[in-house]
């Protein structure tokens, strides 16, 4: 019997936390001509600390890879130093830079649900999408509206806006935008579990 397939948890230069999954949870089959988006996102624990979590899924939202990070606790000297640059600095380079970098796949695009996640696109090829709800916020110029959600990527990405909508909406025929960062944290749960 050949052993399932593990999902790797742990940022780059650390030793990954690793945790067998069922073999539907990750697949390293892929075929050239489809089209893979990323989901990127921190999770704020009170008591373990923050874990970043990145899935990457297909057209029909079927998870090809998932990577997620160690804890990391910020310390009182970080604060301190970092003052409000810290949640920047610790989403952008700490967690979400190494969970760019960790993937096998080349994503259409990132879809991250913080803002300051943005501050990865310097990691990756790929261009990277805040993405909230509508209520949420005034609509921004820099962003555009698709179902119940406005998309706003990096300023990076601002000359590929039409093409972020077109595939964006495709995806969202398949898959309520939000949804993989609910799995993204049930994940994270469960691994604090074991």
């Amino acid at each position: 019997m050949t052993k399932p397939p593990e999902v790797a948890c742990g940022s780059s230069g650390e030793q990954p936390v690793k945790f067998p999954w069922s073999s539907l949870m990750v697949s390293s089959v892929v075929s050239s001509h489809d089209i893979t988006f990323g989901f990127l996102t921190v999770c704020d624990t009170s008591n373990a600390g923050m874990f970043g979590g990145y899935l990457l899924v297909d057209i029909s939202g079927r998870p090809l890879e998932f990577h997620c990070t160690v804890p990391l606790r910020v310390t009182r000297a970080q604060e301190i130093l970092y003052g409000a640059t810290l949640q920047r600095h610790m989403h952008g380079e700490q967690i979400g830079g190494p969970l760019l970098k960790a993937t096998q796949l080349s994503p259409v695009a990132v879809l991250t649900d913080r803002d300051s996640l943005l501050h990865a696109r310097s990691h990756g090829e790929s261009p990277v999408v805040a993405i909230q709800e509508k209520g949420e916020g005034e609509h921004e110029a820099k962003a555009f509206l698709l179902g119940a959600f406005q998309l706003r990527p990096h300023d990076d990405d601002l000359p590929k806006l039409d093409q972020l909508r077109n595939h964006f909406e495709e995806l969202s025929s398949s898959i309520e935008l939000a949804e993989p960062f609910d799995r993204i944290r049930a994940a994270i749960d469960e691994a604090q579990q074991h």
